[in-house]
This record gives C-alpha cells, structure tokens and sequence, in this order.
C-alpha cells in the first residue's frame, strides 16, 4: 500500500472507531424495548422482568418489557429482526430462538443472519407436571397411564417452537405412549391451563411448577435437566425415572437485530453480564432455578450453532420433520 493511501485508510478506521464509541456513549438516547416473545408469568417474561429495571438503573432511561406471544414466539422474533438497528428493540430469546428453524420450514427471520447475538443469561430445565387430579405419583406411573389409556391424557405446551413442547414431544417419542397435543400462546397461558384442569400434564418452567404444587394444584414427577434441581431435590429427572439420556434446558439471551453497531452490542453485554452476576440477581435466578451463565457474543453465537446442530441431530432420529 502507498504511503497516502495507508494514510487515507488510517484516517478512515480512526473516524469509522470514534463514531463507534459515539454510539456507545450515546447509548441509549431514548426508551429501550425488550421484546418478550411470550405470554405474562413465563419464563422469557420472568427473566426479562428481572434484567429490565437493573437496565434502567445503569442506563438511565426506561427498559420496558413488551409481551409478544403466539406462533411459537414468531411473532416476537419477526418484531425485533425488523427493528431498526440501534439497540433501543432487543429481544429476550428462548430455547424457541434454536428450535424454530427445525421445526417450521419457513420462517419470516432468518436466525443466524438477523440478529446480534448479544449476551446468553442463563439456562433452567423444565419440571414435568401434573393436575393434582391425575392419580400418578411418578413418570413411570404417568407413561403407565398414558399407555392403558391412548390418546385419553392431554398435554399442553407453550407453543410448537418451545421446550415445554419439545420435551413432550421427546417424552412420547423415547416412551412410546400417545397423548393429546394442546399449544397455548406462551408458558403463563399453560401454567394456567395445567392448573384448570385444562390439560393432565405439562412441561412447566421452575417458577411455576414448584409454587402451584407447594400449593398442591399440581403434583411434580420429574424434571428435564441431567441432573436434580436443587430447589426440588426430592423430585428425580426423568432420565433416572426410565428414560435414561432424556435431557432438555432452556436457555434465555438477549438479540439484538442485525447491524447494531459492535460498540452498542459490547456496551449492552458488558452491563447484563455486570448484572446477573450481582449478589441479588444471582440469588433470585437461584431461587428461580437458574443455571447463571453470562456470555460474550462469540460464547452465545458458538452455543446456537452447538445446540442446533445437536436437536437436528435428535430430531432426524426421532423422525420428527419441520412443519
């Protein structure tokens, strides 16, 4: 490279890195809108809940939690892949962000190419529930029922693209028994329908799960992580209950759409990696059931690609094929 051409090129990425930093500094201008592609009392709602008002303390500008549910979180995702890019619309994912693309064969997003992937938070299995009512005391005996009567026991999920869905559709594949697939438009819909009585049996997150069977409106049999989750340590997971290598989690994260500036992605990761390792954050994820993770952008895209390739790969084993 010629000397005045090195220079001109110098000058270039010296102006190009302090307009970066002038988007950072200035970040954010206005409200932040953290899209929750889910229903009120979820865990995507919970968990975008407990990060948005630490958010507006450190960023001074309001962080409001804007619930989008229904299409298996679609509808959230296709908000913020749109959005324009300047971090002022994020957007709280969910084990839906890495399923969606294996189970729907056409989305209006693409899911590695529209988003930033900004800061992975943490990761919670599912608790396998059921309706006081139910007479089961354990997974077997629920798989014992289920098989004496087909297509009798309905199960609900939070949506075709969810974990909860996921981890039933597993559940009947490894098992062999049949039930009655009922979706519901986010995870506070279905913790609200198992407890109605609108369906026997649910996959439901942590928060739910443990508070409505303290109050003996459902009854845990199992949960979905590899191993017990300490706040229950009386309920086994259900690969040790017969169904040894059944193992589901979901993981929550932060996107952000594609082409917001690395300064502002970096600026936004360094303040929610700060605030789930704070004594208080860390204590409610804990009481929550929370695995507390706090990611770089290159860690969170690395686990997308890692945990794609792993449901593909069960997927193509169990037969199930995108929709």
């Amino acid at each position: 490279m010629k000397p005045a051409t090195l220079v001109v090129a110098l000058v270039s990425l010296g102006i190009a890195q302090t307009a970066a930093a002038q988007d950072a500094a200035g970040f954010p201008s206005r409200p932040v809108r953290i899209v929750a592609p889910s229903s009120v009392g979820g865990g995507i709602d919970v968990m975008a809940r407990l990060v948005s008002p630490k958010l507006t303390e450190a960023w001074g500008k309001q962080v409001i939690v804007d619930n989008r549910s229904g299409a298996s979180g679609i509808i959230g995702y296709d908000i913020v892949a749109k959005a324009p890019p300047d971090g002022h619309t994020i957007l709280l994912s969910a084990g839906g962000y890495t399923l969606n693309p294996l189970l729907f064969e056409k989305l209006p997003y693409d899911t590695m190419n529209d988003f930033a992937r900004v800061s992975l938070l943490g990761c919670a299995p599912n608790v396998l529930v059921v309706h006081a009512s139910v007479p089961v005391g354990s997974v077997k005996e629920l798989l014992a029922l289920a098989k004496a009567k087909p297509k009798q026991l309905a199960y609900g999920s939070a949506g075709s693209g969810t974990t909860s869905s996921l981890s039933a559709m597993l559940l009947l594949h490894m098992s062999g028994v049949d039930m009655v697939h009922v979706p519901y438009k986010g995870a506070g819909d279905l913790a609200n329908a198992v407890v109605a009585g609108e369906v026997q049996v649910s996959f439901s997150n942590p928060n739910a799960a443990i508070t409505y069977s303290k109050a003996g409106r459902l009854r845990a049999l199992g949960v979905t992580s590899a191993r017990r989750l300490p706040l229950i340590p009386d309920v086994p997971t259900v690969a040790e209950s017969g169904l040894p290598g059944f193992e589901v989690n979901n993981c929550f994260g932060v996107l952000a759409p594609a082409k917001t500036p690395r300064a502002i992605v970096g600026k936004m990761n360094a303040e929610l990696r700060r605030i789930v390792q704070l004594p208080d954050t860390r204590q409610r994820m804990v009481n929550l059931g929370y695995d507390i993770v706090g990611s770089t952008p290159e860690e969170f895209t690395a686990f997308v690609r890692e945990d794609m390739a792993k449901w593909a790969k069960v997927f193509k084993a169990a037969g199930i094929q995108p929709q």
